[in-house]
């Protein structure tokens, strides 16, 4: 058994609404000027019942690439370990 561990967030030249906003709380609400860009992403963890961790990585990959993650939109990295 694996857990795959799908890390999301916004590509770089896009707006990030989100990140803008945490942004803005950090530096007006509780002074944290010296924090100067914020981007909010996701993470997604998925338990694989594989044979081994390139089989589990190809799951995940095809996984991340074939439905949870919006290529026009989103950047992502992944991780597989054994548990």
């Amino acid at each position: 058994m694996f857990i795959g561990k799908i890390n999301i967030k916004p590509k770089a030249d896009l707006l990030d609404p989100a990140g803008k906003a945490v942004l803005a709380s950090l530096s007006n609400h509780l002074q944290l000027d010296a924090i100067n860009d914020v981007r909010v992403g996701k993470l997604v963890e998925l338990k694989v019942d594989a044979n081994s961790i390139e089989e589990a990585e190809e799951l995940v990959k095809k996984a991340a690439e074939q439905l949870i993650v919006n290529k026009v939109m989103e950047d992502y990295t992944f991780s597989v370990e054994a548990i």
